[in-house]
């Protein structure tokens, strides 16, 4: 029997697993019986252009799986956990109407825990008020941020460290904006889609053993080096007006490919539409992103302005760093996806297969075969 026979009409399926895992080719066979309707989990997956760092289906893979919540976005734009949930409520709402089964597929944890366990309602960021208030970050620094907070969020304020800059900036910008603070909108009870007693989900997380993990990591990273990854980010500075802190500029393998190009100066951050400035200072004066050790750094005679003044070593070696780190961020983004998995598997009240809710079911297997083995047995 297959699982899309023993599901309800108004199931609800998220299928969960950390990258490089195998979870795209069960939602294709899942497709395939006519039942489902696919609808992607995936942060970096809404971008338009970003088709090779990301793993995307391609074109023909997309046409023949149509996916929702793919390439809905330039990599300019910005999209929210809220919007998302938004989103994924009418895309559910629309799957039933059409007597189809909605299939969640992707690795963006905090997605899933956004449908699961719930948003407080502090409202989306405006964009005039964190403009201002970043703009006042730059003039004065954090710390005027960080008293400003002791001042109207003394909660906020001793939870947080003086340098954790992007909780503090988001804690003033939502009392400028509402005048309310953050710690009274946090304790407002949660709203969880998955509570709609119309709907039954069935949420199975995916662990599979770390050391295979690794392995299809590496794998799937030699394949976007040789499909052109580089290539790639270098026609999205070409063709957008980016800046480093862009979401879609931190996703794993761009963020990485990005200090590349910077390391090598290479000439594109010569375009007009590109502040030079602002990725030399993102990733040349910080230590945490710096590729160039000191022990390395004559190699890159980080004075030239021109890749064409560095030696072929120096760009081999930079080369061979992106690579590496490229490998152990996709890593550090499955040990995270791990966690978040685990947190996932501990909604319920116990045990490995449990309930959220009355109608919410929580099965954590540890492959995809054993996936499909809990549909079949839905």
């Amino acid at each position: 029997m297959h699982p899309a026979d023993t599901l309800s009409d108004n199931s609800v399926v998220c299928l969960m697993a950390p990258t490089a895992s195998g979870k795209t080719a069960l939602a294709y066979e899942l497709y395939d019986t006519g039942r489902f309707e696919l609808i992607s989990v995936d942060s970096a997956l809404i971008y338009r252009d970003m088709n090779i760092g990301t793993a995307k289906p391609t074109t023909a893979e997309l046409q023949r799986y149509p996916h929702h919540l793919v390439d809905i976005i330039d990599p300019t734009e910005t999209y929210s956990v809220a919007q998302f949930v938004s989103d994924v409520r009418a895309l559910i709402d629309q799957a039933h109407a059409a007597q189809k089964i909605p299939l969640l597929v992707g690795g963006t944890m905090m997605y899933y825990m956004a449908l699961l366990d719930g948003l407080s309602a502090v409202p989306d960021s405006d964009a005039e008020v964190r403009a201002r208030v970043d703009a006042w970050r730059q003039a004065e620094g954090i710390g005027a941020l960080y008293a400003y907070l002791e001042r109207v969020d003394p909660t906020t304020h001793q939870r947080l460290n003086d340098s954790d800059t992007q909780r503090i900036t988001r804690a003033v910008e939502v009392h400028l904006q509402t005048q309310v603070p953050l710690s009274e909108w946090q304790r407002t009870p949660k709203q969880r889609i998955a509570d709609n007693p119309e709907q039954v989900w069935h949420n199975i997380a995916v662990m599979p053993d770390r050391a295979w993990l690794h392995q299809r990591i590496a794998q799937r990273l030699d394949i976007m080096w040789q499909e052109g990854l580089v290539d790639e980010v270098l026609t999205l500075l070409n063709n957008y007006s980016l800046t480093p802190n862009m979401a879609a500029m931190r996703c794993v393998g761009y963020r990485q490919v990005l200090e590349y190009l910077v390391a090598i100066r290479h000439p594109i951050f010569d375009a007009a539409h590109l502040d030079k400035a602002q990725f030399y200072e993102a990733f040349l004066q910080t230590d945490e992103a710096n590729i160039i050790t000191d022990k390395e750094s004559t190699l890159f005679q980080k004075n030239s302005e021109s890749v064409d003044t560095l030696s072929t070593e120096a760009q081999a070696l930079a080369c061979y760093q992106m690579q590496n780190k490229a490998l152990y961020a996709t890593r550090q983004l499955a040990k995270r996806q791990y966690t978040w998995l685990r947190k996932i598997g501990q909604l319920p009240s116990g045990g490995q297969e449990g309930f959220v809710h009355s109608n919410t079911a929580v099965m954590t297997v540890t492959q995809m075969s054993e996936a499909a083995d809990y549909l079949r047995r839905r």
